[in-house]
């Protein structure tokens, strides 16, 4: 199969854009269904309360993990536009980028599951009824512990996703330097997060939320560098020529 790109007719900055686009939404979406939803609603320790809230807030719940399903439909067409971008730069380290990308998206994806179990928990079905209300709060309460633990896990796919693609953007010439540098930095302290949440569950506390500023920083600057300013055509059609001949 041909997978060559037609540089003549094919625009380097629109796809950039889009995919700005793209990873804005999937910010604004993530950060909703985080802070105005989980963090909104869940109280720490108590499982109870936490029923309490979700019971109160369904519509609001449900808000949230659809916020998570958007974030995880605009990852598919932005991990393609990045490799599109970025194959001229390493065909196979953006294309291991690629498939990186994928399993954390589908990891993901696959976990929204115990955050709908938090909810099933917490209905009021005829089947339930053999267990108290004590003992269904503490199930729901851990289907949100699981859901924590198994975003961690993904972010872990993640991590390598973004030092993947730092390098990429950091050789490439046609995205600033710096930005490539950040989304390194990013990928590591994801990386740190997400296997002390594993080995440490007690480290992980105490880094967090700060281990997580320089990724907000790296993945917004990138966001809006591709929104704003786009990368330089000169210089991907240039190098996406030198691929074709290759």
């Amino acid at each position: 199969m041909n997978t060559n790109i037609d540089t003549s007719s094919f625009s380097p900055n629109k796809y950039t854009r889009i995919g700005g686009i793209l990873y804005l939404v999937i910010i604004v979406a993530g950060m909703f269904a985080e802070v105005f939803v989980r963090n909104k609603l869940l109280v720490s320790g108590d499982a109870t309360a936490t029923a309490d809230n979700i019971i109160n807030n369904q519509l609001l719940w449900r808000i949230g993990i659809s916020a998570d399903l958007l974030m995880q439909v605009c990852d598919l067409p932005l991990m393609f536009i990045f490799y599109v971008l970025l194959k001229p730069v390493n065909k196979n380290i953006a294309l291991l980028n690629l498939l990186f990308n994928l399993i954390q998206t589908a990891v993901l994806v696959a976990n929204k599951l115990n955050l709908l179990t938090a909810l099933f928990y917490l209905s009021d079905a005829e089947y339930l009824k053999a267990l108290s209300p004590d003992q269904l709060h503490t199930l729901s309460y851990l289907s949100i512990k699981l859901h924590n633990t198994g975003f961690g896990n993904g972010l872990i796919f993640f991590g390598f996703v973004c030092v993947l693609e730092g390098y990429l953007i950091f050789k490439s010439g046609f995205f600033p330097k710096t930005l490539g540098i950040l989304m390194q930095i990013a990928g590591v302290c994801y990386l740190i997060n997400s296997f002390s949440l594993i080995l440490s569950p007690v480290l992980a506390n105490s880094l967090f939320p700060f281990i997580l500023i320089p990724p907000f920083i790296a993945e917004m600057s990138l966001c809006l560098w591709m929104l704003i300013r786009g990368l330089n055509v000169p210089v991907w059609e240039k190098l996406a020529r030198a691929h074709q001949t290759n």
